[in-house]
């Protein structure tokens, strides 16, 4: 049946009128899409560019190498290994603390390592955070196979500071740690490379004092990561710069060799170029492993450490502050000649005493020395011939000669905890404690003792000037990054040649004398003597009773009350190459615990290796020998004694 035309022409009307409608319907979906793209890609390009880019590249900060430190002979003090790591992006992981309770699943995670990598997700800057590090190939291993159920997690290789030399080193060169809000708050500029978590800069020592020059300056690479945060492929790298390397002017072996003679005690001895200064050991007993502090220190370790009285920690040759005791006669004598007020020939009778202001005040020899010039006073320490100098002298003239020396200043190297030291006078007095001054005070500062307070350092800069008659300055980098560090070997001091001979003549005779009182401890060998001087600083008073029974002994007493012993000399004789400063706490007399000790330390920087014993008395060679060869030595290539034993 045929439609008429009628039909038809509605039907096309019909057809026409919904076209239209859903033509225009599309025209303005197309309409609206159009103006939302517009308004995406023209109004708000900017924004979604850097989201698409956030989204696909990330840009990640590589840690330079720290420098190493070094010996004067190149050997390894300080160095890095690898590590093996496992790190989140707080920005890929999406919900961290999910996505740590896999990973801990898979990883043994320690409860403090995951409470503290959710609190720096929530508080650092969007670096990767360190979960766990130090770990095993195959703790790595199944880390990367368990890729996809941890978005944002990745393991990676770093370093790490390791002291191959452990306990050698430790109070010089300190050790890194963590930075912490402190370290950030010194900051006068920040730095992203401080702000990743774990990441480790100097704490104490050359470590802390080195820091700029041993961090360097990270680089970064770009990655594009997929959805999930995992890392696709590289797309760039900028190489960082690498710390500087610190060749230090410790002598590595010689370090150890003081380490292990010093052995249980509790000492401090410094060993010094006396020509330009080169610091070559400086040593405090007993010490510490330094990789303790870098890996974590457990507290049990910590409060061993703490809670031991000999004082691991406390760095005794730079921050020990001491009585010098008679080391300090030098000083006393060299004030008196340039002031005039004596000669070297002048002398002075000693009954045991010297009575002012009716008391008396003692000589360490109850019978006296009698008749004594300032050879026999220095070569027997008569403190009566410097109670009587001092009384001349006054003691503004002996603090001027003692920083002269190098007594009562903060030398500048970089150490921890470095102290001045006390040289006093009658103005250090009045300020210090509103008091006057006493001619008591002079007395007793004139033997190093009183208010006079000096560090095993200072003591081997005291020994070197006298030795040379120069300004020696004490150094301990040699060089920062291939570039050597100036050294100061001194101007002369003004002392003239004869004032100098006397002094040498003196401590010449402490040690080569039949009466001298470090002669037990003498060199036999005579290209190699030493000139030297002992000293007795006492920690406690002693009684009337006490020294009218002669119980002055410090066999019966504790050990914490006995005096301490010290030693100072230099070698050869003739010809000055090393001084050194040896102070053993509580160790009762400078003859017997000290000097022993300086005699050995000047021998091993003598010679190339342990002390031939040629050098030493024939009566002492074969306990000498047996000492040697029980010390607890490194090999060679700083291999553990342990190892060298075995």
């Amino acid at each position: 049946m045929r439609r008429s035309a009628r039909d038809t022409e509605e039907s096309a009307g019909k057809i026409t009128r919904r076209g239209l409608l859903l033509g225009g319907s599309m025209a303005a979906v197309v309409a609206v899409l159009g103006a939302r793209m517009r308004h995406m890609q023209v109004d708000q390009a900017d924004e979604f560019r850097l989201l698409a880019e956030d989204n696909r590249i990330s840009i990640r900060l590589i840690p330079p190498a720290r420098g190493l430190i070094m010996d004067r002979n190149g050997k390894l003090i300080a160095g890095n290994e690898q590590n093996y790591r496992v790190v989140i992006s707080r920005d890929d992981a999406g919900n961290v603390e999910d996505v740590l309770n896999r990973l801990s699943g898979i990883l043994p995670i320690a409860p403090e390592d995951f409470d503290r990598a959710l609190k720096d997700a929530r508080r650092r800057s969007p670096l990767p955070i360190i979960v766990a590090d130090r770990l095993s190939w195959d703790d790595v291993s199944k880390v990367a196979i368990n890729a996809p159920a941890l978005p944002g997690v990745a393991p990676e290789v770093g370093l790490s500071r390791i002291y191959p030399r452990d306990t050698d080193f430790a109070h010089v060169v300190g050790y890194v740690g963590p930075v912490s809000d402190s370290d950030l708050a010194k900051l006068e500029e920040p730095d992203p490379l401080l702000q990743t978590p774990k990441f480790q800069i100097g704490k104490i020592g050359v470590e802390t004092w080195m820091e700029d020059a041993l961090r360097g300056k990270a680089g970064n690479r770009r990655v594009e990561v997929n959805a999930v945060g995992r890392v696709m492929r590289e797309l760039g790298r900028q190489e960082g710069v690498a710390g500087g390397d610190v060749l230090l002017t410790i002598d590595a072996d010689v370090q150890n060799y003081t380490q292990a003679r010093l052995g249980e005690e509790s000492a401090a001895a410094v060993v010094m170029d006396v020509n330009n200064g080169d610091l070559i050991a400086v040593v405090s007993a007993p010490s510490f492993d330094p990789n303790l502090f870098v890996r974590g220190i457990s507290h049990n370790d910590y409060n061993a450490l703490t809670e031991n009285d000999h004082r691991p920690l406390a760095n005794k040759s730079v921050a020990g502050a001491y009585p010098p005791g008679s080391t300090f006669k030098m000083v006393t004598a060299l004030a008196a000649l340039e002031a005039g007020v004596a000669t070297t020939a002048s002398s002075v009778n000693c009954p045991g005493y010297l009575e002012v202001g009716g008391r008396r005040f003692h000589c360490w020899s109850r019978r006296g020395h009698g008749r004594v010039d300032l050879d026999r006073a220095l070569s027997e320490s008569c403190d009566v011939y410097f109670y009587d100098l001092a009384l001349k002298v006054g003691i503004d003239k002996i603090a001027e000669m003692g920083r002269k020396l190098g007594l009562g200043e903060r030398h500048n190297i970089p150490m921890s905890a470095i102290t001045e030291g006390l040289m006093p006078n009658k103005a250090w007095k009045q300020e210090r404690y509103g008091t006057d001054w006493r001619i008591g005070d002079t007395v007793n500062a004139s033997i190093g003792q009183g208010y006079v307070l000096t560090s095993p350092l200072q003591l081997a800069v005291m020994t070197a000037r006298l030795a040379t008659g120069k300004s020696v300055v004490p150094r301990l980098v040699q060089s920062v990054g291939g570039v050597a560090e100036p050294f100061d070997a001194g101007q002369p001091m003004g002392l003239t040649p004869d004032m100098l001979d006397a002094v040498h003549k003196g401590m010449y005779a402490v040690c080569n004398s039949q009466r001298g009182t470090a002669y037990g401890s003498r060199v036999d060998d005579k290209t190699l003597k030493m000139s030297g001087k002992t000293g007795t600083s006492q920690v406690r008073n002693i009684s009337a009773a006490e020294r009218a029974r002669g119980v002055i002994s410090n066999a019966n007493l504790p050990w914490d009350r006995r005096d301490h012993a010290l030693f100072v000399g230099y070698a050869p004789y003739d010809a000055p190459r090393y001084a050194v400063a040896v102070v053993v706490e509580h160790g009762g007399g400078g003859s017997t615990a000290a000097a022993p000790i300086g005699r050995d330390l000047l021998l091993r920087a003598l010679s190339d290796g342990i002390p031939p014993t040629s050098a030493y008395p024939a009566s002492q060679r074969n306990r000498i020998d047996t000492m040697h060869r029980n010390l607890p030595l490194r090999a060679p290539d700083g291999t553990p004694p342990e190892s060298t034993r075995a």
